[in-house]
């Protein structure tokens, strides 16, 4: 990959900056001396894009990913050079809810934005998807070469925004490229229904911990900081080898690990082993099984993650034992 030498002075834009990645992403991009505009459609004080006083070092651009006008505008405006497209509804369960609104968010808002970029001066757009993008599968781990048949709302909203990212790429030269992680984690996430920050907090606070599933449902995880170097690599290696454009990267540590797993590794590293679990066994619309390999990207792009599990877990929960002391000082409860 690239040194960090391409990003001086590099003009990107970066939708979903208060997101979970966009705050890791934001940071990275900025240390490595990029210029930022990022969209920011609601203020959320405690994100990590707030928190650490972005909004006063970056340009902001208020609005919504629905906004085609506004777009092509601060694209054109700011004379973008390379994008990054996170902005997402990104919870399973509000999905299943809220289908319209996630297809809105995720399908429609991805074409605003490859169809502003058409007429724009960028040069590479990473388009943020998930694993859950693939569906169900016959065989695991997920390859690139899967097809994309999600079932649910959520995958299906995926699946769709990649198809529209490949018909871009394809039929009018976009320079795209998508990315497929699994559940990324981290210090910063603070939607508690995910299950790494909220057994941090159930294990921090010495409540219960409830299980959606039973449990035993296999995911694929990646540590923040690893999906916003591998994001940031990718972008830079489109820009030298014109050939990967069009193409779509897995980005993973190849392990298998069910829910539970995850949770007693958590509170093993928490001290809090014997902690109550709840297994609700509700995920009536979520897919029993998923990993992928990440053999493309490394042969490709020479990527490979900094952080195993265990590594990335322990960072993770120094950042949420801060962020609570530092709640419990100023006197507000989380």
């Amino acid at each position: 990959m690239p040194d960090d030498s391409f990003w001086r002075r590099r003009r990107v834009f970066v939708t979903g900056g208060t997101g979970l990645l966009g705050g890791w992403l934001v940071k990275d991009l900025a240390a490595r001396g990029a210029d930022l505009v990022v969209l920011v459609r609601d203020v959320v004080p405690q994100s990590l894009f707030f928190r650490e006083g972005w909004p006063t070092r970056v340009t902001t651009v208020r609005g919504d990913i629905s906004d085609h006008v506004l777009l092509r505008r601060a694209l054109c405006e700011y004379e973008i050079d390379t994008v990054f497209h996170l902005a997402a509804q990104a919870l399973v369960g509000v999905a299943k809810n809220d289908p319209v609104g996630t297809l809105e968010t995720n399908v429609r808002g991805t074409w605003n934005l490859l169809e502003a970029v058409r007429s724009s001066p960028v040069r590479q757009v990473v388009v943020a998807s998930s694993d859950k993008a693939y569906g169900i599968a016959d065989r695991l781990p997920y390859t690139e070469q899967h097809p994309l048949r999600g079932e649910f709302p959520y995958e299906v909203s995926k699946s769709c925004a990649d198809l529209v990212c490949a018909m871009y790429a394809r039929t009018y030269g976009v320079p795209v490229c998508v990315t497929r992680c699994g559940n990324l984690y981290g210090g910063g996430d603070l939607n508690w229904s995910r299950t790494v920050p909220g057994v941090i907090r159930a294990a921090y606070f010495g409540q219960p911990f409830e299980i959606r599933s039973d449990g035993k449902f296999v995911r694929d995880v990646l540590y923040v900081g690893d999906a916003a170097d591998a994001y940031i690599g990718l972008a830079a290696s489109m820009a030298a080898d014109r050939r990967l454009l069009g193409e779509a990267f897995n980005f993973s540590i190849e392990a298998r690990l069910t829910v539970l797993e995850v949770v007693r590794k958590t509170l093993e590293l928490m001290g809090k082993p014997d902690l109550e679990l709840r297994i609700l066994n509700q995920a009536s619309t979520e897919i029993r099984e998923q990993y992928m390999t990440s053999e493309k990207a490394r042969s490709v792009l020479g990527w490979r993650p900094k952080h195993g599990f265990e590594a990335g877990l322990v960072e993770t929960i120094a950042w949420y034992r801060e962020f609570f002391a530092a709640e419990a000082d100023t006197g507000r409860a989380t």
